[in-house]
């Protein structure tokens, strides 16, 4: 092979391997889509059930709206509605909450105290099908209330409990109409006593100490503290939260137990967009191109030295 050929080679060679490097550099700038970017509002489905599983009252249905429960709905499972799409990565938080009240229905409930909550996820692998007639199905079950109470169907997992920071939100108030939870699929209301501080969770009060010898005792107050007043009878005039049975996906995967700690020693994937062998191609990339640059200065010196 005279001079001339091999110089040409070379440099052949040195244009194939710069070619061949650019597609790795251009590898490590890929992004990686997130998943339930597609996701859309998926239809709920719901239905009370007892301790056994039993079916207490009507069968599977989205209705919503507020009503007055004959049992309390202290077990509930749900669905995805059938003859929808839901993509694979998409995740429907389903809550229950019980809640103890001022009234037996919303327009005198008042103040509410969350005593109970029970949150589940449901993914494409919960859409109802004809052949599901006996499948165990996701369920919430909450404590029962002893006396005034709201139960609350809702599609998120805040809690709303009126306490401040991530995960927390108001406590539902009807004087001051604040409409919670939100996402509210559908709600009960019912009891037919006044909640004590016992049904609240607050400790009972102590008996008073006795007062010193010679001391008179005052008499007993004839009246009742405004605390334990009774509520209207009549409703106010103020219409019920509103409910639906469309329910929006999580923008951020479910908590896991424990969570995850990430490591400190590799980047994860969101951050640098590639895997982790993206260092060792990189270095190869500049290996070949060095080669390359190598065989074109060797073949302009055989040149000029013929």
């Amino acid at each position: 092979m005279s001079r001339t050929q091999q110089s040409r080679t070379l440099a052949v060679f040195a244009a194939t391997a710069v070619a061949a490097a650019l597609p790795l550099f251009s590898a490590g700038t890929a992004v990686a889509t997130p998943a339930g970017d597609d996701c859309r509002s998926a239809t709920i489905q719901y239905r009370i059930v007892d301790a056994d599983g039993g079916v207490v009252g009507s069968d599977w249905t989205s209705q919503g709206g507020f009503h007055l429960w004959d049992t309390v709905p202290g077990n509930v499972e749900v669905r995805l509605a059938p003859d929808q799409t839901v993509g694979a990565g998409c995740t429907y938080p389903v809550s229950l909450a019980e809640y103890t009240t001022e009234g037996a229905n919303w327009y005198v409930s008042g103040h509410q105290t969350l005593v109970d909550k029970a949150t589940v996820y449901l993914t494409a692998a919960d859409i109802a099908a004809k052949a599901d007639t006996k499948r165990n199905w996701q369920r919430l079950s909450v404590k029962s209330p002893s006396c005034y109470g709201q139960i609350d169907l809702y599609g998120d997992d805040v809690t709303y409990d009126g306490k401040t920071g991530e995960g927390h939100g108001p406590a539902p108030y009807e004087p001051d109409n604040i409409v919670t939870p939100y996402n509210l699929i559908a709600a009960w209301n019912g009891g037919d006593k006044p909640c004590t501080p016992d049904t609240h969770g607050s400790p009972t009060p102590s008996s008073p100490a006795p007062s010193a010898p010679g001391t008179p005792t005052p008499p007993a107050d004839s009246t009742p503290p405004a605390s334990e007043t009774t509520p209207p009878a009549t409703p106010s005039p103020s219409t019920t939260p509103p409910t639906t049975s469309h329910v929006p996906p999580m923008s951020s995967p479910p908590p896991t137990t424990p969570e995850p700690t990430p490591s400190r020693s590799t980047p994860p994937l969101a951050e640098t967009g590639a895997s982790d062998s993206t260092g060792l191609i990189a270095g190869g990339a500049v290996l070949v191109i060095a080669l390359g640059a190598g065989a074109v200065y060797a073949a302009g010196r055989r040149t000029r030295r013929s």
